[in-house]
């Protein structure tokens, strides 16, 4: 999509299913549609199925090929009051054991690789929460890291396009 071309090519291929396609504007939007049978397959945040399958046992289950693989980051703006206590608080908040931590309530990968092995069990369910995590090696073969450049550069216009579309 990284050309007027490809843009061109990609809102070809959604003309073509168009009327087959329920778009989600909430993350709860797709396992909820995916309960009530409304839809076959759907895309959404990977701690939403989780909850679906393993706290709720719907018959759902995640297919980890070409993820989309997203990330996030704290920012501290320039010139910042308390800048040290700030950095005292990002300083404990990615630190190794509490990255790994998290995942003991919620799906989504730890943001440092040196978590990874300290990832244990889910604080509730006790089950093993490593082979639920999308950077777990055997859920990680195949991702798409987001072009956080491009889709800067270009997400207003293509929010513009899209919407357009949507609307014929």
């Amino acid at each position: 999509m990284s050309t007027d071309a490809g843009i061109k090519q990609a809102f070809a291929k959604l003309d073509t299913i168009k009327d087959q396609v329920i778009w989600w504007t909430a993350g709860a939007q797709t396992p909820q549609l995916l309960a009530d049978g409304e839809v076959v397959v759907g895309s959404t945040y990977n701690g939403r199925l989780f909850s679906m399958i393993a706290e709720d046992n719907q018959p759902v289950a995640m297919l980890w090929d070409w993820q989309v693989f997203d990330l996030d980051g704290w920012v501290i703006p320039k010139g910042s009051k308390n800048k040290h206590e700030v950095l005292k608080f990002v300083q404990f908040a990615t630190d190794t054991q509490r990255l790994a931590d998290q995942a003991k309530y919620i799906s989504y990968g730890p943001a440092r690789n040196s978590s990874a092995p300290l990832v244990g069990k889910h604080a509730t369910l006790g089950i093993e929460m490593a082979p639920h995590m999308p950077t777990d090696p055997n859920n990680s073969k195949n991702t798409l890291l987001q072009n956080y450049n491009w889709w800067a550069d270009n997400r207003d216009d293509l929010d513009t396009k899209f919407n357009a579309w949507l609307a014929q």
